[in-house]
């Protein structure tokens, strides 16, 4: 670990730990930073937010455990390659952002983080997710965009809340039955995989499935067509995009398509 960038505008050193207790967050984005900072984690439980954003952090001390009250954890644009075990013991992490990372395995312990709502891990390296990843019940945002997974674990299933999935540019073959248990489910993004079928029952029993993209898969739309559920899934994407014209939002050239090539 080392020292926080030289002082700025923000005033010395000590203001700045006296301001990072006071509001409990740490904002030390694009600060140039090598190395983990050693004055944060010696805050211990003053952390609720640390925004390490865009900096050239190659390594997560173990640690980083004592940080916990953290509720926001951002390493976005780092040279982290791996993560500590002892991540799991963030027990109040709610968002946990990677994204732009060389990090190609997760912990087994990222299922420890039962409170987590947001994962991104985009712009990684990941060949495979931890079968503990179904341990969080509370997930809403799953992102594991652009890396290199074939295929996505049986126990995604059990994340009970999740309403979103990003798993676009990877080398997905085969999606899990158990996708059909995640009734919360509002949109799957898996543009530019492998993918030449979709589980049976998924556009029936996930009632709140909204947005299906599968651009340059190898299934066809009359594959999509053919499945049990479509016209329901239709007529739920339809009224979607309706409510958004009604609300004068605007909408890209892609916003009515139903995300599957013909």
């Amino acid at each position: 670990m080392g020292c926080c960038a030289s002082n700025t505008a923000g005033g010395s050193k000590a203001n700045r730990i006296s301001r990072w207790r006071s509001t409990g967050i740490v904002g030390l984005r694009d600060s140039k930073l090598k190395t983990f900072p050693d004055e944060v984690i010696e805050m211990e439980r003053a952390v609720r937010t640390l925004d390490l954003t865009h900096n050239k952090i190659a390594d997560v001390p173990g640690e980083i455990s004592k940080l916990i009250n953290m509720q926001r954890l951002l390493i976005a644009d780092n040279l982290v390659e791996r993560l500590p075990g002892n991540l799991g013991k963030l027990q109040s992490l709610k968002v946990l952002m990677l994204d732009g990372n060389r990090i190609s395995c997760l912990p087994d312990e990222l299922g420890q983080l039962v409170r987590l709502e947001q994962l991104s891990i985009s712009r990684n390296m990941l060949i495979y997710l931890p079968d503990t990843i179904g341990s969080l019940r509370n997930l809403l945002l799953l992102n594991v965009s652009n890396n290199r997974l074939k295929s996505l674990p049986e126990s995604v299933g059990s994340c009970a809340s999740l309403e979103e999935v990003q798993a676009n540019d990877n080398v997905v073959e085969e999606l899990p039955a158990s996708l059909c248990n995640l009734i919360q489910l509002k949109s799957l993004s898996l543009d530019n995989n492998q993918v030449n079928q979709i589980p049976d029952g998924l556009l029936i029993h996930c009632k709140s499935l909204q947005n299906l993209s599968l651009h340059n898969n190898p299934i066809s739309m009359d594959q999509f067509q053919l499945m049990e559920g479509y016209q329901d899934f239709e007529e739920r994407r339809k009224k979607k995009f309706d409510k958004q014209i009604d609300s004068n939002v605007m909408m890209g050239s892609k916003a009515l398509d139903v995300g599957v090539d013909k």
